[in-house]
């Protein structure tokens, strides 16, 4: 056992105020660290980095974890986290462009009116050619909006303060977050239901396997003819194919989104954003200060808040010793370990075991300092990924048990 600081390797460019938040008493950071206990990242691929054995946690300054490793984390007890919320408010006025962008065809009139650079009679040229530019207003127009989590509700009560019909589906909403919704945001039962009503369709829901092209030629033929497209989620969740063929048809009038493709850049009827959505101060500042104070709470005491492959598991430190279990959400796991420790003579004072799937995690807190054939024998049963411990002083014991 030895006192030492966290190392921790940053990627990117992380806002200053979230390094701010890791205190240079507890904490080594930098970009050159060779062997961090955890990673800090915002867009890097770390899909092919081999992870060192003193690897913790990797904290990603965003929403989106599709640039880590989620299973191979999940195997080596690596819990990884993200920022839910923290961009909400920046792409959400990002949205309100986008519904703007896809009824008036702004983009194309100021490029053509870049045009008319060096032409005499400008003014003329412009009211004569403004014409093809018409588009038409949101008010009183029905927006259908999917998934209904920070952004989405947030976008949603936007477009009812600008006089718009909103609704909305979340097959996966919380009760809380339905009861924390604005009034004026109408629930329908189906996404059939949504694309049959909604002249507006914006997509918010995670890139995954489930969700990968929800928006095809089968889901646009059930919209209304005209409908204005918005995805400022993930590129996969629409095939841009379909989208294409459907702008030709005159089915879907515009596609607005904030993730530019092969497939996608220079397609009449199609607004390409630049993936703009969380580049503002305010998000980056956000995201960054959320992801620290979160790789802080678990590497100094355990805590886990806003994982994305463990679960959500904290209480306060008030013994003197911490174990930090990750384990397989196997039946019997808990007695397996809790039997261990009482035979090796320990006094659990408290106790908090959640589960995520397959994943589960464990907090045990004792007030002495268990015996080393406890840990070593909790490490050594199968359903078992990772053990640490932790001392309130701060004090860590390194090592760990990974597959």
């Amino acid at each position: 056992m030895k006192d030492r600081k966290y190392q921790i390797k940053v990627l990117n460019k992380i806002a200053p105020v979230g390094i701010a938040k890791l205190n240079e008493k507890m904490f080594d950071i930098g970009t050159d660290i060779e062997d961090p206990d955890g990673i800090l990242v915002r867009s890097a691929d770390l899909h092919g980095t081999e992870f060192g054995p003193d690897l913790l946690a990797i904290a990603r300054a965003g929403a989106g974890v599709n640039n880590i490793p989620l299973e191979k984390c999940s195997e080596k007890g690596i819990i990884v986290f993200n920022t839910p919320g923290a961009n909400a408010n920046a792409v959400k006025e990002l949205a309100i462009a986008a519904l703007l962008l896809a009824s008036r065809n702004v983009t194309g009139g100021v490029a053509w009116a870049n045009s008319l650079k060096d032409t005499e009679g400008v003014a003329a040229a412009v009211e004569k050619g403004k014409s093809k530019f018409a588009g038409c207003e949101i008010r009183n127009k029905t927006l259908g909006i999917i998934g209904l989590g920070a952004i989405g509700a947030r976008f949603g009560a936007a477009a009812a303060a600008l006089d718009m019909h909103v609704i909305g589906c979340d097959p996966f909403l919380s009760e809380d977050a339905q009861s924390r919704l604005d009034p004026r945001i109408k629930l329908v039962e189906s996404y059939d239901e949504l694309y049959a009503a909604s002249d507006y369709l914006s997509i918010h829901v995670p890139a995954l396997p489930s969700t990968k092209n929800m928006i095809c030629a089968e889901t646009i033929a059930k919209m209304k003819d005209g409908v204005r497209i918005l995805n400022l989620a993930r590129d996969t969740l629409v095939c841009a194919a379909d989208v294409k063929a459907a702008l030709e048809s005159g089915k879907v009038a515009c596609y607005v989104t904030d993730f530019p493709t092969e497939e996608t850049v220079g397609v009449e009827g199609i607004v390409a954003i630049p993936h703009l959505g969380a580049s503002t101060e305010e998000s980056e500042d956000n995201c960054a200060a959320m992801a620290a104070s979160e790789l802080d709470d678990y590497l100094r005491f355990g805590n886990i808040r806003n994982s994305v492959n463990f679960p959500n598991a904290s209480q306060d430190l008030e013994n003197n010793v911490r174990i930090c279990i990750a384990h397989k959400n196997v039946p019997g796991t808990l007695a397996k370990i809790t039997n261990i420790l009482s035979d090796h003579g320990s006094n659990i004072e408290h106790m908090l075991d959640k589960s995520k799937k397959e994943n589960a995690y464990l907090l045990v807190d004792l007030d002495t300092v268990p015996e080393q054939a406890a840990l070593d024998a909790v490490a050594a049963l199968n359903e078992v990924i990772r053990v640490r411990v932790i001392f309130k002083k701060n004090s860590i014991i390194p090592g760990s048990k990974t597959p």
